[in-house]
């Protein structure tokens, strides 16, 4: 399955790696609820488990579990920054519907 990481969500990673001083890496996982149905969720972890798929970008990990990663297929992980807010985004392709602040979905 394919998932991209773009530029921004790498270096923000990067940074925030840094700043905590640890080694680490950024996981993304889906769970029921939010508004929508489907929740995404994003932590900062250092243990991986048997069903975990690894992506690499630079200097960076982002995993995801198998059943997390079936509802993400062909999505990107980005970062974005405004004058109201900084945040991690999925541009999620398999998603019908999201809330207004991107933190859900159904499919």
């Amino acid at each position: 399955m394919d998932f991209q990481i773009t530029d921004a969500a790498q270096k923000q990673i990067e940074k925030l790696i840094k700043d905590e001083g640890q080694d680490s890496f950024f996981r993304i996982s889906i769970n029921a609820g939010g508004c929508s149905g489907f929740e995404y969720h994003f932590i900062f972890d250092d243990c991986k488990t048997e069903d975990d798929i690894v992506f690499n970008k630079g200097n960076i990990q982002v995993v995801i579990d198998e059943v997390s990663l079936s509802l993400l297929k062909d999505g990107i992980l980005d970062y974005t920054q405004d004058l109201f807010s900084a945040k991690f985004t999925i541009i999620n392709p398999n998603a019908a519907t999201g809330c207004g602040c991107g933190n859900s979905f159904s499919i």
